[in-house]
């Protein structure tokens, strides 16, 4: 029997993926290489299914003989690992992001004289269209509150957007830059607070806004925590969060009346003691139910000029208490000192996952972050802080002109388009 080869990613199976096998079974035995989520998340969404339940489902069609892991897009090293007589893919993969990869296999089958064979694409449905179809069904906490850390099994980093509201959770679950998107919804204390026009000191529940995101949307949520309040308070909020599937919460290490961390020490502002801190991170951990829900230590010893040292210190003693991700806070517009503390913390022998949220030193590019071991980005705050600027020249542009056809033809959209913009309005 000669060999086939089948790479796929087999996230939600359908009738292409079933034409597909059955081709190539009518050349010989057939082997799927199955992608890893890592593999599939370098290009495009983190799968619906782990690879262990996409396995599960392709070796169980009739058409497949054997299931073995490929690990990147490009077939070379299984290829040349398994020598395949025939590859057999969709005819659709000759432009975009896939045109290279076809190359590459071309050229790595003339080796031992190979052949791609292409079955012509299915058309009228794809994995693309059913995920989209079921981002319009909606998701169950439990699933949405996994992705965090399947996400940072998968991705050399995971990109959050900051969401205070049902219209801007759907932004960050929508927009996407060719095969670029974000990965989750930060909820902020400080643009919620500011978009309830109230002042950011720990006096808005979140509880409304977080709801409002949930009902839209489908991608993990992390939930800023400001200090995580009394230690018998936080117990019932991390109970709560994670009953509604939220991801994580990260809370700061400070006490007393919740002051914006980018204030520094222009207000007073007080550090919480080591053991202090530590025991509240107990306090959440041992409230949890499940093992998915994280709890990310918010260090402000940058912040509060206490120095790097004492940043590192209470990193490892907030890992020691059982925290799943340390975030290091900089009020900097240069990197220097995030960096530095990334070079020492990556010399740890335990370490969480690492997170920054570069609202100042916002030159720093996500490739850099990932050189630096840097886990999980957040850009905390720029959607309530670009609405606001907009929203500020329609109004002026009304009251200069007497009238809104100047701010509707150049500020806004459309009335069709806000009317077509939310799914089941029609």
């Amino acid at each position: 029997m000669k060999k086939v080869y089948v790479g796929m990613s087999a996230d939600l199976i359908h009738p292409g993926h079933i034409n597909l096998l059955s081709e190539a079974n009518k050349y010989g035995t057939v082997t799927v290489g199955l992608l890893t989520d890592k593999a599939i998340a370098s290009y495009k969404r983190l799968p619906a299914l782990t690879y262990e339940q996409r396995k599960q489902v392709i070796e169980n069609i009739k058409y497949v003989d054997n299931v073995v892991p490929q690990n990147t897009l490009d077939y070379t090293n299984n290829l040349k690992k398994y020598t395949p007589d025939f590859v057999v893919h969709g005819n659709d993969w000759k432009v975009g992001i896939q045109k290279e990869i076809r190359a590459k296999v071309i050229k790595t089958l003339s080796l031992w004289g190979g052949k791609l064979i292409e079955v012509p694409y299915t058309k009228g449905i794809s994995s693309t269209q059913l995920h989209n179809s079921l981002k319009e069904i909606g998701t169950t906490p439990e699933i949405r509150q996994r992705k965090l850390r399947r996400l940072l099994g998968c991705k050399p980093i995971v990109r959050i957007l900051e969401a205070h509201s049902g219209l801007t959770g759907l932004i960050v679950e929508n927009v996407s830059y060719e095969s670029d998107e974000f990965d989750g919804i930060w909820l902020s204390s400080l643009t919620d607070s500011t978009a309830k026009g109230k002042p950011d000191i720990e006096l808005v529940s979140r509880h409304s806004t977080l709801n409002d995101i949930l009902e839209v949307t489908t991608k993990p949520i992390i939930v800023d925590g400001d200090t995580g309040g009394k230690n018998e308070h936080f117990a019932f909020t991390v109970k709560t969060l994670e009953r509604l599937g939220v991801s994580a919460i990260i809370i700061e290490d400070k006490v007393g009346l919740k002051k914006n961390s980018l204030f520094g020490t222009d207000v007073k502002q007080t550090q919480d003691s080591i053991e202090g801190f530590c025991k509240k991170i107990k306090v959440g951990k041992s409230s949890q139910v499940g093992d998915d829900f994280m709890i990310i230590a918010r260090i402000e010893s940058l912040i509060l000029k206490a120095g790097a040292q004492d940043a590192l210190k209470r990193a490892a003693a907030y890992i020691n208490a059982g925290v799943d991700g340390i975030m290091i806070h900089s009020k900097e517009e240069d990197p220097t000192e995030i960096f530095n503390f990334c070079e020492s913390y990556n010399k740890f022998d335990k370490k969480a996952p690492l997170v920054v949220v570069p609202s100042t030193y916002n030159s720093v590019t996500e490739s850099c972050l990932i050189d630096k071991g840097v886990n999980i980005v957040i850009y905390a705050n720029h959607l309530l802080r670009s609405a606001y600027p907009a929203m500020i020249k329609t109004a002026k542009s009304i009251l200069e002109n007497k009238r809104s056809k100047e701010a509707s033809d150049e500020y806004c959209m459309s009335i069709k388009e806000i009317l077509n913009l939310i799914p089941g309005t029609k």
